[in-house]
Parts: structure tokens; sequence; C-alpha cells
């Protein structure tokens, strides 16, 4: 009987923790600028493109922004993919409205973080 109850305990502690980190449509996500040049998971624009557009090649106005998920979907190789909008509705660098980002990657390296 104590088996069968800690094999029931740990199998829900699994299912719960496993269940935390999908993705679902509605989660607010914050952005943290990454310790390197640049984001390599999140297709923020390149630099050049932002100097073209008349916009300060430094991702400080995406420096801890809110984001909300608005499509989850999940590529050939397992991968999960996120389309993120701005939590208050303004446009991403003053032209774009949506980006999207691998979540798993994007999460791990500390460019999206889980807003509790």
């Amino acid at each position: 009987m104590k088996k069968l109850f800690f094999t029931l305990l740990c199998f829900g502690i699994f299912l719960t923790v496993s269940a935390n980190n999908t993705p679902k449509v509605g989660d607010i996500l914050t952005v943290k600028t990454p310790s390197t040049e640049s984001f390599k998971h999140i297709d923020f624009p390149k630099k050049n493109i932002l100097i073209k557009r008349g916009v300060v090649t430094r991702y400080k106005s995406v420096d801890n922004e809110a984001v909300i998920i608005e499509k989850v979907s999940t590529t050939d190789n397992g991968s999960t993919s996120v389309i993120l909008k701005k939590k208050d509705g303004t446009k991403f660098f003053g032209f774009l409205n949506k980006v999207e980002a691998n979540y798993e990657k994007a999460i791990n390296a500390g460019e999206l973080e889980i807003l509790k």
C-alpha cells in the first residue's frame, strides 16, 4: 500500500512539474536583455535594420518588457515556437507588432523569464 501511494505521489509531482513548463496562449513573460550583443532565440531585428529605421541600436526599449504569448506551435524537430506581442499593445521598436521566439532556448538562455 505504501509503494502504491508513493508511486502515485511521484507521478502527480512529475505531472505538475512538466505542466508548468509548457507555454499556453495568454501566459505573460518578461523579456530580459542578454549579456551577449544580441538576442539569439527571439527574432528581433539585427542592429543594421534598427539603425536604418532610426532606432537606437541598444535593446533597452525591450528590457524588462512584459509580453503575452499569442500563439504556440511545435516545430518538426520537437521544439516549441511562440509568437509574442507586447502586453501594453505598443509595437516593438516602433514597427513590429509581433515577434517569434524559440520558447525553451529563450527561457534557458535567460532572454525570456516566466512572470508568476
